[in-house]
């Protein structure tokens, strides 16, 4: 496949993906954010994801990247701004960036699209449930077993990984962060400011380590073995904080 055809093919895949995230989006948001259920759910998500990864929250090699991964990535936030603008300049994007730096919008993308799909699945659980605005670890572990979609879990979990080994590699080029960094300026005034400090912020945390092996290994053991243990029935106390059970 020549280097046209390949870049066709990238920028296919991310339209397609943009695709899947708008109506996902279109089914989580509401006027102002995040539905009330939605809301809750991330909400819930982001305190457990922030007791498990304490130690690389605090740390001031990993610091910054986590807070990234939990914030950016799998936050309890509305999306839709840095998706909307990723959706008016892809285009740009794919005739301008490095395809490794592509791969890893993709990857995001893909993270994003189904990180999307899997809160809709648990959101429909709550609901089934009748406790939609009333998550606890217990709740939690009943509807994730309920929806029945442990390798798309899997695949959330190992999206990680893949996500930030591809953008650990990007990272180290300077031509990349150097016209993500300058680019601040004409983004922001662009309207891009939502996408552009997405970008940036990403860069400068992965940067900021200086290799992201042992990080990005260590959340992909920890959400592993919660996996597990939700699927095996433990006791919530094994892996979720006090003030969430």
């Amino acid at each position: 496949m020549d280097k046209n055809s390949a870049r066709a093919a990238l920028a296919k895949t991310i339209a397609s993906l943009l695709e899947d995230c708008r109506e996902a989006r279109h089914r989580i948001t509401g006027e102002g954010g995040l539905k009330p259920a939605f809301a809750a759910l991330a909400r819930w998500q982001a305190a457990r994801l922030s007791h498990t990864h304490a130690d690389l929250l605090a740390s001031p090699r990993y610091g910054p990247a986590a807070s990234f991964v939990f914030t950016d990535l799998y936050g309890d936030r509305d999306y839709s701004p840095r998706d909307e603008d990723l959706e008016r300049v892809y285009r740009v994007m794919v005739r301008m960036m490095p395809a490794s730096a592509l791969r890893s919008i993709i990857l995001a993308l893909e993270a994003h699209a189904l990180t999307q799909s899997l809160d809709i699945a648990m959101v429909e659980q709550f609901e089934r449930l009748g406790c939609p605005m009333e998550i606890s670890a217990g709740r939690y572990a009943e509807a994730y077993r309920a929806c029945a979609n442990a390798p798309l879990r899997r695949r959330q979990i190992d999206l990680v990984l893949e996500t930030g080994q591809v953008l650990d590699r990007v990272v180290r080029h300077s031509l990349v962060y150097n016209m993500i960094r300058l680019a601040h300026g004409p983004a922001h005034m662009a309207g891009l400011g939502a996408l552009h400090d997405f970008l940036e912020r990403g860069f400068k945390a992965f940067r900021h380590m200086h290799g992201a092996a042992g990080f990005l290994q260590t959340i992909h053991d920890r959400e592993s073995g919660i996996m597990a243990s939700i699927l095996a029935r433990k006791a919530p106390e094994t892996w979720a904080p006090a003030a969430l059970l």
